[in-house]
């Protein structure tokens, strides 16, 4: 799949960055100075911007497929399985990217872009996703579908297209409509030329956590934990299966084993109410090592973090002293008393700022994944930056432990991250100095509590699991039963709207959005509102003099 242009001398591009502008009327922008970000809502902007924050990236050498190694890279964090109308299309006004940095500059050597297109059918005839079951990705009952293209450069090269049109596996619906969501997931799963494995589409949230964290570290006892927050919840996931030597320095992965991942989501500049945009692309989404940008950055610079490209991450003194006198440590300190290792805490830039290596001079005593540790990389341009980390040599591990490198299995976690590593336990026990030592604190052993996900995993590409389709608020995963002498499962969509579990649903009132309508749709819409509610007032008093609640 890749061409191998000489390396020397070549330009390499980065993804531009720049300043939102911030409009009234038919133009908005992406928010005022800064852009936004990644891992479940973390930052402040990215709240109101869901399909594009990036929730997690995992990278790993392919268990199965010796000399491939997997990425994968989630957005748009708690996906409710019953979110119809719409569900949960990936953007199309952005483009999703994966970059990897080889030689330490913390600049992408390779790239790899997707854009998104939507394939809609519904028009102005039904609200519908599907309008029957759906057993394929070109079933006619799949009435709104996406694809996207795949774009890839290496070595500051222009983009290539790799693919187009390739198949989004849809959101999953329900087992009405999507009897055998499997099937759906394999067609999405495809080879392309050079053995590029390749997926996009909805998949289970592999992230396992509890957090209650938040609440003064588990309640300030340990007693609130044990509970999946994630559970039951999905993401919009794309995975991407290639040979090292795509992306290891020279193409050559025993000289040069180690690369730094990082995923991003760009936009333009200025996006136009109704469709259209302009301006250069800024980066509004960014994320590396999990948990970062949430309990390392502080609140006031989550959203500078999210903006800024890895090569000027050591421009900005305040995120760099987050890493060497980080939070956490203190107020597990004040809450539980344990002790706060010494600072400058030197043993944490070396795993999230320069990969674990004895050239960094720091207190961890091996050479595991920072890409100093490459034969051709060269010193003078190495570059301190917040990246995922990965020695592809490093052998799979037969029995995998959830807690890594700190437990002795090197193929885990922060050395990558596999779906299966338990980030934060192993955070935690990171923050309070079991990396410098070499010894887990027992009084956090237990951690919290959740040390599995609550769907198993595949043992192949894409390796997660298929969307949950039950909702996340049944009890037990159960639906409750249906009320005597109604209809569980109508069967035909008449009868669902006829049924006499029906119930009449509250009158709504049109909204209109600043970002979203003109000033003349908003005096249409408020007109048309005003009309409805006086027409509504004058029926109703006809009908019932006695009305004692007038509109």
């Amino acid at each position: 799949m890749r061409a191998n242009p000489p390396r020397s001398g070549r330009r390499r591009t980065v993804a531009a960055l720049g300043l939102g502008v911030l409009l009234t009327g038919s133009l908005y922008g992406l928010g005022p100075s800064t852009a936004t970000a990644s891992s479940h809502r973390e930052a402040p902007l990215i709240a109101a911007d869901p399909a594009v924050d990036n929730t997690d990236l995992y990278a790993f050498v392919s268990p199965e497929r010796p000399g491939y190694v997997t990425f994968i890279a989630n957005w748009q964090p708690f996906e409710e399985p019953n979110g119809g109308p719409n569900f949960y299309p990936f953007a199309t006004d952005a483009t999703y990217h994966i970059k990897i940095d080889n030689d330490g500059d913390a600049k992408p050597d390779a790239e790899f872009r997707w854009k998104f297109r939507n394939v809609d059918k519904r028009g102005n005839s039904t609200f519908l996703y599907n309008n029957g079951p759906v057993t394929s990705l070109d079933d006619e009952n799949l009435l709104f579908r996406q694809t996207y293209s795949l774009e890839s450069k290496f070595d500051g090269e222009s983009f290539k297209t790799r693919v187009q049109d390739a198949p989004v596996a849809p959101s999953r619906v329900g087992a009405a409509s999507m009897p055998d969501y499997a099937t759906l997931r394999q067609q999405a799963t495809q080879t392309l030329p050079g053995g590029w494995k390749i997926f996009a589409g909805q998949a289970d949230d592999p992230f396992f956590l509890d957090l209650q964290v938040f609440d003064l570290l588990y309640g300030g006892d340990l007693s609130e934990t044990g509970q999946d927050t994630l559970a039951g919840y999905n993401v919009n996931t794309i995975a991407l299966q290639v040979p090292f030597e795509d992306v290891a320095l020279g193409g050559d992965a025993t000289r040069n084993p180690v690369v730094g991942v990082w995923t991003t989501t760009e936009r333009n500049r200025v996006r136009i109410a109704g469709g259209g945009s302009s301006g250069d692309r800024v980066q509004v989404s960014r994320l590396g090592n999990p948990l970062v940008n949430e309990v390392v950055v502080p609140a006031g610079l989550k959203d500078t973090f999210n903006a800024t490209r890895p090569d000027r991450d050591a421009q900005i003194p305040a995120l760099v002293n987050r890493v060497l006198n980080p939070e956490v440590p203190k107020l597990i300190e004040a809450i539980y008393k344990i002790p706060a290792p010494a600072t400058p805490r030197n043993d944490l830039s070396e795993i999230f700022l320069t990969g674990i290596t004895t050239k960094a001079g720091g207190p961890i005593k091996a050479d595991l994944n920072s890409q100093l540790n490459n034969a051709d990389v060269k010193a003078s341009r190495f570059t301190p930056s917040e990246q995922l980390r990965l020695n592809l040599t490093v052998p799979v591990a037969g029995q995998p432990n959830r807690l890594g490198v700190l437990a002795g299995d090197l193929q885990g976690f922060p050395n990558g991250r596999r779906l299966t590593d338990d980030v934060v336990d192993i955070e935690l026990q990171a923050l309070v100095g079991a990396a410098q030592t070499g010894k887990l604190v027992d009084a956090l052993a237990a951690g919290d509590a959740v040390d599995a996900n609550d769907q198993d995993f595949t043992g192949e590409f894409p390796y997660v699991a298929l969307p949950n389709g039950v909702s996340v608020n049944s009890a037990g995963g159960q639906r409750p039963a249906a009320r005597p002498g109604s209809s569980a499962t109508p069967n035909s969509l008449t009868g669902a709207l006829t049924s006499d579990t029906a119930q009449p649903a509250p009158a709504t009132v049109p909204v209109s959005y600043a970002a979203g309508a003109s000033g003349l749709g908003v005096l249409v819409v408020a007109g048309g509102l005003l009309f409805f509610l006086w027409r509504r007032r004058r029926q109703r008093t006809s009908a019932d003099p006695d009305q004692t609640l007038s509109l």
